[in-house]
C-alpha cells in the first residue's frame, strides 16, 4: 500500500487542526452510529477515559456488571473553570518500541514510536461535555509517516421524568496501521449515537437508540451508514431481565452495492451472585444487497459478557462476538463485500500492593470476507493478541505504565496482510 501523498488530509495541519472542529460542532443531532465495530489499530490504543456527563453517570454502568478492579479514577476538583464552564487539561505520552509493524503489503519494519496526545476536555455544566485530543506520532523508522491526528468527542444528556435521553458525536482522523488492510490507513470517521431510554414501571421498560456512521478515505472504500436497534425489557427478578429488540439498517457504499439489512434479537442480563454476572444476547441478521443480483445474506449474531470477581480488586471477565459488517477494503479492489466475524476475549484485573494495576489480555478474531453474489469466502484472517500492562496511579492526577504486546494476522490470501508483531513500551498520562 502507498504512503500518503502530502496534500492528504494528515498532512495538511492547519486544515486539519480546523475541519474537525467544525465538522463536529456542524453535525449537531444527525443520527451518526456506530453499529459497526471501528477498524482495529495494529498500535496499541491510549487508556479509556470517562467523558459522560455527570447527570448520566449514574445511568452509565449496568448493575449486572461488575468494575474493573482498576476502576476510574475519581472525579478531581479542577482549579481551571469560568462560571458553569469547567477545563480540564489532560496529556498522553507514549514510546513504544515495536518490531513487524507492517507499512502495507507484505512488508514490515522495526521502529521507535513517540506519540504525545495533549488535550482538553470541557465540562459544560452537568448535561454536556466536550473532548479535543491531538496526537502527534513520530516512528524512527522513515518507512513510516509522521501523522498529526485528531479526535473530538461531544456528549449530552438529560432526564425527563421517566425518559433519560443521551447523545454522543464524535470524530476521529486517524492514519495508523490497520489490522484490516495491514498497513497506514487514512480515514476520517463522523459517529453520532442518540439514545432514550423510558421505565413504564419498576418491572418494564423500553431502549430506543438511532446511530449513523460516515467513513471517508482515499485509501479504503467508504460508506455511510444509518440504523436503530431497539429493546422492549422485562426485569423477572432484582438479578435477573429479558429482553426482545428489532433493528434495520441501511449502508450507503462508495462503490459497489448498498445494502440494507434487518435484525430479530433477544436478551438476558443475569447476576448469578454477588460475584457472577452475564449478559447475553443473539437472533439472526438478513442483508440484502440492492443492485448486482447477490441473494440475501442471512447471518447469525450474538454476543456474551460473563464476569467473575472473587474478591474485591479481582476481575476475570470474557468476551464472545459475532457481528456482520461492510467489509473495510481498499479503493478499487473488489467491491460488494462483507466481513463476518467472531472474537473471543479475555481480561484479567489485579490491584497489587494497593497502588499498582496488572491488567493481562488475550484475544482472537476470525474474519471471512464475501462479496455479494460470489458464494464464497475471498478472503479469510485469523488474529491473535497477548497484552500486559502494569500502571501505577501517582499524586492523584498521574499516571505511569509499563507494556507489551504480541500479535499476528494471517490472511488467505497470505499475501494480503499478514504479520507478526512486538510491541514494549512506557506511557505517561497526567489529567485536572
Amino acid at each position: 500500500m502507498e504512503h500518503s501523498e502530502p496534500n492528504t488530509p494528515l498532512r495538511r495541519s492547519a486544515a486539519a487542526l480546523t475541519k474537525p472542529v467544525g465538522a463536529l460542532l456542524l453535525a449537531g443531532v444527525a443520527l451518526c452510529g456506530g453499529r459497526n465495530a471501528a477498524a482495529q489499530s495494529v498500535l496499541l490504543p491510549p487508556p479509556e477515559r470517562t467523558l459522560t456527563p455527570a447527570v448520566l453517570q449514574p445511568f452509565a454502568t449496568n448493575g449486572m456488571i461488575f468494575s474493573p478492579s482498576g476502576a476510574s479514577a475519581p472525579t478531581l476538583a479542577s482549579p481551571f473553570f469560568a462560571g458553569p464552564v469547567v477545563f480540564r487539561p489532560h496529556v498522553f505520552y507514549r514510546f513504544t518500541a515495536g518490531d513487524g509493524i507492517p507499512t502495507g503489503g507484505t512488508n514490515q519494519v522495526s521502529t521507535t514510536i513517540q506519540e504525545i496526545s495533549p488535550g482538553m476536555l470541557f465540562e459544560l455544566g452537568r448535561h454536556w461535555t466536550l473532548d479535543y485530543t491531538p496526537t502527534w506520532r513520530v516512528y524512527a523508522n522513515d518507512e513510516l509517516q509522521d501523522t498529526l491526528e485528531h479526535t473530538a468527542i461531544l456528549s449530552g444528556g438529560t432526564v425527563y421524568g421517566d425518559w433519560t435521553l443521551g447523545l454522543r458525536q464524535s470524530f476521529a482522523l486517524t492514519a495508523t496501521p490497520l489490522i484490516e488492510t495491514g498497513g497506514p490507513t487514512e480515514q476520517e470517521n463522523y459517529v453520532t449515537e442518540l439514545n432514550a431510554s423510558y421505565r413504564f414501571n419498576s418491572k418494564c421498560s423500553l431502549d430506543l437508540a438511532a446511530s449513523q456512521r460516515f467513513l471517508i478515505s482515499s485509501d479504503v472504500n467508504g460508506f455511510r451508514e444509518w440504523s436503530t436497534l431497539d429493546w422492549f425489557s422485562y426485569q423477572i427478578q432484582p438479578d435477573l431481565e429479558v429482553g426482545v429488540g428489532a433493528g434495520f439498517g441501511y449502508v450507503d457504499v462508495d462503490t459497489g452495492a448498498d445494502m440494507t439489512y434487518e435484525q430479530l434479537q433477544a436478551r438476558l442480563h443475569w447476576r448469578f451472585t454477588d460475584k457472577v454476572s452475564l449478559q447475553l444476547h443473539g437472533g439472526l441478521e438478513d442483508r440484502q444487497f440492492l443492485s448486482g443480483g447477490g441473494a440475501d445474506l442471512i447471518s447469525p449474531v450474538a454476543g456474551a459478557t460473563i464476569q467473575y470477581q472473587p474478591f474485591a480488586h479481582t476481575r476475570l471477565s470474557l468476551n464472545v462476538d459475532h457481528i456482520v459488517t461492510p467489509a473495510l477494503t481498499f479503493t478499487g479492489s473488489s467491491q460488494n463485500q462483507t466481513a463476518e466475524s467472531t472474537t473471543i476475549a479475555a481480561r484479567v484485573n489485579q490491584r497489587l500492593l494497593g497502588h499498582l494495576y496488572l491488567d493481562l489480555g488475550g484475544e482472537y478474531h476470525e474474519v471471512t470476507y464475501s462479496a455479494a453474489g460470489a458464494g464464497a469466502s475471498n478472503r479469510e484472517d485469523e488474529y491473535y493478541a497477548l497484552t500486559a500492562r502494569l500502571s501505577c496511579a501517582l499524586l492523584k492526577r498521574a499516571n505511569v505504565a509499563v507494556f507489551c504486546q504480541w500479535s499476528e494476522n494471517s490472511s488467505t490470501p497470505a499475501a494480503f496482510a499478514g504479520y507478526r508483531t512486538t510491541q514494549v513500551g512506557v506511557e505517561v498520562g497526567y489529567r485536572f
